[in-house]
């Protein structure tokens, strides 16, 4: 597949950017989806990512979703992301992210990166060296520092209002909630659910995470592969995506699937598979809006408590996209997607035509 036809099965990216830099060790790739609501918004990925073509794939996903997540969240942000072919724990340098924040720097604000899976706020404060486009910075130079205990509160907020139409109450008093991924959403995630009463089972291929969790938040603890098989109330994928799938789906034991993690669904037909078996899938790109609203926030000038109090409303957005799937028989996979649609058309259309002076 050429990279024209991976941007157009992929929903009609306007642009990708390949940069490379060999001296640095840079390879990255930077996929602009779509720009109607405002500029392209979306984390920086490092990841070693077997092939291009593997690399390709994911940030071209990755971008549709931000597009849509930035939509659905209620925000004035396009849909982008970036990725770094490397591994994370050998191959950064400060050399690498400057040079990719030239390349940021270059598309001159239609991209505005930040940190993702296999980067942090250390390594955004070497790409603000170079460019202005780059939130989630330390709060020393002005930014609002880690997004993901925003991201966690969001989603947090999301499995409440899953809980309210599949149990009839946002109580965690008594549930069980599987926690796939102990990373930074996750780990701030867990204490939320601990503080409310519920009752958690933990993974992560970090061993160390795990007995963590299993000290503060007296968690059950199974292997990675274990937690499809846990029976519990609610399960939430917080690592990688795509762990919905023909293989896992069949074992889930659950009455609620939500999670920080993006792209859960490894095809769209599984969204009605889990609708069959009677799980309510809590679509990622709405539940786990709050890093991205964070960062969002903090390019108007960051106020904390406006953060917390745009992500508290991911409560109301999850509620109606459950609604707009019971009404139109959708699942709620695509009741979220035309929820976002619906509001990318409409502001569209509110942009359209000049009304200013030459």
């Amino acid at each position: 597949m050429s990279v024209f036809e991976a941007m157009a099965s992929n929903g009609a990216h306007e642009q990708v950017v390949f940069c490379e830099d060999r001296r640095a060790g840079l390879r990255a790739i930077i996929a602009i989806h779509d720009t109607t609501l405002g500029p392209a918004l979306g984390g920086l990925r490092m990841w070693p990512y077997k092939s291009e073509a593997e690399a390709l794939r994911d940030v071209l996903r990755l971008a549709r979703g931000m597009t849509y997540k930035a939509a659905a969240a209620g925000l004035n942000l396009g849909g982008g992301k970036a990725v770094i072919i490397g591994d994370p724990r050998t191959d950064k340098s400060e050399a690498l992210f400057r040079v990719f924040g030239r390349f940021v720097e270059s598309l001159n604000g239609r991209y505005i990166t930040a940190e993702d899976v296999g980067t942090s706020v250390h390594d955004m404060e070497y790409i603000f060296m170079e460019t202005k486009y780059v939130t989630g910075v330390a709060p020393a130079h002005g930014g609002s520092g880690d997004p993901s205990p925003v991201t966690a509160f969001g989603v947090f907020q999301g499995m409440k209002a899953a809980m309210k139409t599949a149990f009839g109450s946002e109580s965690f008093q008594g549930k069980h909630v599987a926690v796939q991924g102990l990373g930074n959403v996750g780990r701030h995630l867990i204490d939320s659910l601990v503080k409310a009463g519920a009752r958690i089972t933990v993974t992560d291929i970090d061993e160390e995470k795990c007995e963590k969790a299993r000290r503060d938040f007296g968690a059950a603890v199974v292997a990675p592969d274990a937690i499809y098989d846990v029976a519990c109330d609610v399960f939430s994928p917080n690592a990688l995506g795509a762990v919905i799938n023909d293989t896992t789906l069949p074992r889930l034991k659950c009455k609620v699937l939500c999670g920080g993690a993006n792209n859960q669904l490894a095809e769209e037909r599984h969204g009605m598979a889990l609708r069959e078996k009677g799980i309510l899938y809590a679509p990622d790109f709405v539940v786990n809006a709050g890093g991205l609203i964070n960062v969002y926030v903090e390019m108007e000038g960051y106020v904390r408590d406006r953060a917390l109090r745009m992500a508290e409303g991911i409560y109301n957005t999850t509620e109606r996209v459950i609604n707009i799937s019971r009404e139109q028989g959708v699942t709620t996979a695509e009741a979220a997607d035309r929820f976002a649609e619906e509001r990318i058309e409409r502001i569209g259309n509110v942009k359209r035509g000049f009304f200013g002076g030459i």
